[in-house]
């Protein structure tokens, strides 16, 4: 039976173990000097006219360097999107993913023109944003000094990484993944429900990846 660390990793959610652990293992390579931030950024330049395809990935899982900043996101993505993925995603991993995998392709679009090298951070905003739309009334307390419902938790969080990261750029990148978070949620709770009256293709996962993680 796991104990101790190995049972806290096996008890996460699928996704966001997946996410959680590629991530950490990312920077490592870094802090070890396997790698360098310069071959994980991306670029439209580089990812498809250099032909480095991989950098369409590897932007999504550098969280920079070890450091209390790195920290801070990993721990704020990790708690909401594994209560995310336990609560509206229970026995939807491929939904989830879906949702994950579209803001990432809305986040590869708006790169350029927000100079986005790493997408990390906006892309963990994504589900921040989105749990704390779907329970608007529940109480926050932030670090045990002032307790805010849950819609205002993405913008303290931005606010906290602002002074984190003493430049504007990490609150600009942060934001845009609110942006992103705030049209996913858009898409599967106002438009698909009021407007459409049903499912589409974006608000849940094709059959073949329903399929793939074993979710039909």
């Amino acid at each position: 039976m796991p104990v101790g660390l190995e049972a806290w990793f096996t008890q996460i959610p699928p996704v966001t173990r997946a996410w959680l652990a590629i991530s950490v293992l990312t920077s490592m390579a870094v802090q070890c000097q396997l790698i360098t931030p310069l071959q994980l950024y991306f670029s439209f330049k580089a990812a498809f006219k250099n032909a480095q395809l991989w950098r369409v990935f590897t932007t999504f899982f550098y969280f920079g360097s070890i450091s209390l900043d790195f920290v801070f996101h990993l721990f704020f993505f990790m708690r909401y999107s594994r209560m995310l993925e336990e609560s509206s995603f229970a026995n939807r991993k491929a939904d989830y993913f879906w949702l994950l995998f579209l803001s990432s392709l809305m986040l590869l679009g708006l790169s350029p023109l927000f100079n986005l090298p790493f997408l990390s951070s906006p892309l963990a905003y994504v589900p921040i944003y989105f749990w704390s739309r779907r329970h608007p009334s529940t109480p926050i307390s932030l670090f045990g000094l002032v307790t805010i419902t849950a819609p205002y938790l993405p913008f303290a969080l931005v606010a906290f990484s602002w002074l984190l990261s003493g430049t504007w750029r990490a609150a600009a990148s942060d934001l845009v993944g609110c942006a992103v978070g705030h049209v996913g949620w858009f898409i599967r709770d106002v438009w698909t429900r009021e407007m459409v009256g049903g499912p589409t293709i974006f608000s849940e996962a094709p059959e073949p990846l329903k399929r793939l993680f074993g979710d039909l």
